[in-house]
């Protein structure tokens, strides 16, 4: 597969925007010819409809990509583990092909300056549904972690970006606490206190369990509905650790 034929033949509304500015700089920076092929495809999506603009596994890649490389330089360093990690996770999704084109475009996007964290996430907030929305800053906190602990620095940006993400405090936290160990974290990832009552925690794992399905992003490929799948078991070990520790 051709690097312009990757990069052309899976993004749908990221072509448009912000996001579609970025990608057209970094191919412009790896291959002019490249550039110049796909900037042809370049347009500026009609926002008013946006329902008509489905995200595709190519939108949410890109979108990825540009907000791992600000997580990743958040701390004011590139550690290898952290971009070991993003290139392992790739492959593990994409296969080892599509892995390379997408941690070659990685690198460029994250020698860019002045990259807007703001109208990135307000393009992906308009455009993209909110089960996506949620994989992502799932996958942005395993970045985070990679090198064994996520910064203050790294989970300020995170933060920052699940905001403008119009990602709730209730969703964060939750997302926040799969990646943190204490002894309140089944509790959080259940989005419930300590104060619940059997039947609340009953109650919270089915609404969790219903809102973190792997099917909420089908639509995105079985690639990504692998690592829902993780997101997913998160919540059932929440559950089962509860269940354990009250004896219901």
């Amino acid at each position: 597969m051709s690097f312009s034929k990757w990069i052309g033949g899976a993004l749908g509304w990221s072509f448009g925007g912000p996001i579609g500015a970025i990608i057209g700089l970094a191919i412009g920076s790896m291959i002019d010819a490249v550039a110049n092929d796909t900037n042809k495809g370049f347009y500026e999506p009609d926002t008013s409809e946006n329902n008509s603009y489905k995200t595709q596994s190519g939108d949410f890649e890109v979108s990825l990509l540009i907000l791992a490389s600000i997580v990743i330089k958040a701390d004011g360093k590139q550690d290898k583990r952290e971009l070991d990690f993003v290139r392992e996770q790739f492959v593990k999704m994409y296969g080892k092909e599509r892995a390379n084109h997408a941690f070659k475009l990685f690198k460029t996007i994250t020698n860019q300056k002045n990259i807007s964290t703001r109208q990135v996430c307000l393009q992906i907030k308009q455009m993209m549904d909110h089960p996506s929305r949620l994989q992502l800053l799932y996958f942005l906190f395993g970045i985070a972690k990679a090198d064994g602990i996520v910064t203050q620095d790294e989970e300020t940006q995170i933060h920052t970006i699940a905001g403008y993400l119009g990602v709730s405090t209730a969703d964060y936290t939750s997302i926040k606490a799969m990646f943190f160990n204490s002894s309140e974290n089944a509790y959080k990832v259940l989005e419930i206190d300590k104060s619940a009552t059997n039947d609340d925690i009953k109650k919270a794992y089915r609404k969790m369990a219903k809102k973190y399905h792997p099917d909420k992003v089908i639509h995105l490929g079985k690639a990504h509905q692998q690592g829902a799948e993780e997101k997913f078991r998160q919540v059932q070990n929440a559950y089962e650790q509860l269940q354990k520790e009250r004896g219901f």
